[in-house]
């Protein structure tokens, strides 16, 4: 469990689940804590509850949310599978104790962008409900209204909202604006999501950047330094009419690209809000820090993080299906194990460690090694 997290990553309904498939299911005693959750509930469907410790050193394959500290690493059995989020691009030194303990570990961000791993797919789940709480949170702390309405006291204006980065968090973060009644307008670097955008009834954003586009995974890619400058230029307009701004433009593996400068922020009407969904990547907004408020010049800069630990019941509820999911699509039915088959693209495309080595190739040529030691 790490300090302050409020989702869980399995709820008794998926361990009931791989129980009956024939898994012999361990959890760690209070894990459903924060949700109100009693070991009991647990112990009902099947689970075994034990100390973190006893857990680690008799699992086959460890299911986690969060990246292990590296003295988990030790207490874990050499030959086992670690499966959750990883952080290998960031997380050094812990996939070199990885690689040293030989354990294949599995980092679920990297799993790759096909239809078959939508229901695998932890980035999207979690994205998808951050972008409703940012919506929610700048609704919380605005002054204004969102939707239109017609009193007797005379009509009040609806709230005009631009979201910047329209991937899942971005379109969520649409739907939920609209939902409420703001007028919204929304900008991306792919012309590809121009469509989506619209469909949820946004105003789609236009900046001649140049050639721009999506990697092969869907992701936005990233801009040059002189194309950023001229999306800054371009979007400052969009945000001086802007009641509330919500970014969500990330790169995974990288630090996340500075899209609204200090005088963007201040060329906002005071009581504006702006919500910087990447803060934990080093954040869009310049200036904005990890689990702070800010007021700039009257607006204020939201910059919180773990945005889907605000709405805990349902992120535990997305990121457990999506562990069950997993496991559940490499089980052999007749042995009753998981089966790790680093032949499925699948598996290639998100096994970072394995038999001692490091072997994801983008990972092995960032750390400059592949046999541990």
């Amino acid at each position: 469990m790490h300090p302050g997290e409020t989702r869980v990553p399995i709820l008794p309904l998926n361990v009931q689940k791989l129980v009956k498939m024939g898994a012999s299911v361990h959890v760690e005693s209070g894990i459903g804590n924060s949700l109100c959750l009693c070991d009991d509930a647990y112990a009902k469907v099947g689970a075994d509850v034990v100390s973190l410790g006893e857990g680690l050193a008799k699992a086959d394959l460890v299911l986690r949310l969060r990246k292990p500290p590296v003295e988990d690493i030790a207490r874990m059995k050499p030959g086992a599978i670690q499966a959750g989020y990883l952080d290998p691009f960031n997380a050094h030194d812990l996939i070199r104790s990885l690689a040293e303990r030989n354990i294949s570990a599995v980092s679920l961000e990297m799993l790759p962008r096909t239809t078959l791993a939508q229901k695998m797919d932890v980035l999207s789940s979690q994205a998808n409900l951050a972008g409703y709480v940012a919506v929610i949170l700048a609704a919380s702390r605005s002054g204004k209204i969102f939707p239109m309405m017609s009193t007797p006291a005379g009509t009040i204006a609806p709230a005009r909202v631009l979201i910047i980065g329209a991937g899942v968090a971005g379109l969520q973060a649409i739907a939920t604006a609209r939902r409420l009644g703001a007028v919204v307008e929304a900008f991306d670097t792919r012309p590809v999501v121009e469509e989506q955008v619209k469909s949820l009834g946004a105003r789609f954003v236009k900046i001649d950047l140049g050639e721009t586009g999506q990697t092969k995974e869907g992701y936005a890619k990233a801009l040059t330094p002189e194309q950023l400058e001229l999306q800054r230029k371009g979007l400052a307009r969009h945000c001086s009419n802007s009641d509330i701004v919500i970014t969500t433009a990330q790169v995974f593996g990288r630090k996340a690209p500075v899209i609204l400068t200090h005088d963007m922020i201040v060329g906002m009407a005071p009581g504006s809000i702006v919500v910087d969904m990447a803060v934990e990547t080093g954040g869009n907004v310049e200036g904005s820090r990890i689990d702070e408020e800010l007021e700039i010049d009257g607006v204020r800069l939201i910059g919180l993080a773990n945005l889907p630990g605000r709405v805990a019941y349902n992120a535990s509820q997305m990121y457990s299906n999506n562990l069950f999911n997993f496991v559940e699509h490499f089980w052999n039915k007749a042995e009753s194990r998981f089966e790790l088959r680093r032949e499925d693209e699948l598996i290639a495309g998100c096994l970072v460690t394995h038999g001692g080595e490091i072997v994801h190739p983008a990972i092995r040529d960032l750390l400059g090694q592949g046999k541990a030691g």
